[in-house]
């Protein structure tokens, strides 16, 4: 009688295959956080990751599909804090958010994307999502400062998170300066108070 396999068990093949998807997505990972996207092809991951050329191809039909896959991989994600108040969570959030604009690889990037996205329509769908990635975390505090009633509801969600991300995106790409706490604490203040300013009433 055959024995059978236990639940679960994956081929050892598929064992291969992830490890050579893995070594294709770091390889087109490193490439494009060291040089950008101008020197990014299917030949030059091939010759960095080790594995041929008709294998990549089977995974990834082209230079913009494998392009896609390992840009989708570095939206920048962070865990959303919860101190209690709303001022300490949109601050540890912010601070948090510079920092990976810092030290994160997806920083170096991003200037790329921005550039390749106003060309290429799949990458603007890319930058579309890594924009969703950088602000779901500032909607959900303010969304949630709102049904406390920590935060005024008249206030623009949209509007606060540009105040804040705003001065982070110029000091780290623009300027580049250093982002330091106190940076970060004065941009969280001010745009609290700018945010919650009454508009005028029409004449």
């Amino acid at each position: 009688m055959a024995t059978s396999k236990a639940a679960g068990a994956q081929p050892l093949g598929n064992d291969r295959v992830a490890r050579s998807k893995d070594a294709v997505l770091g390889a087109a990972y490193a490439m494009m956080s060291e040089a950008g996207l101008s020197g990014f092809s299917i030949d030059a991951v091939s010759r960095k990751s080790g594995v041929a050329k008709m294998t990549i191809y089977r995974h990834w039909p082209s230079r913009a599909a494998l392009l896609l896959d390992a840009c989708s991989r570095m939206s920048p994600r962070a865990e959303i804090p919860d101190t209690g108040k709303f001022v300490g969570d949109i601050r540890q959030l912010a601070l948090l958010l510079a920092k990976s604009m810092q030290t994160g690889r997806w920083a170096q990037l991003l200037p790329s994307i921005i550039d390749a996205a106003e060309r290429d329509r799949e990458l603007a769908a890319l930058h579309a999502r890594q924009h969703v990635a950088m602000t779901t975390a500032f909607r959900t505090i303010i969304e949630r400062a709102k049904t406390k009633k920590q935060l005024a509801a008249a206030v623009d969600t949209t509007t606060l998170i540009a105040l804040i991300m705003g001065p982070l995106v110029y000091r780290r790409w623009s300027s580049r300066e250093t982002i330091d706490d106190s940076f970060v604490d004065a941009i969280v203040k001010n745009a609290i108070l700018l945010a919650a300013r009454k508009r005028p009433r029409p004449a």
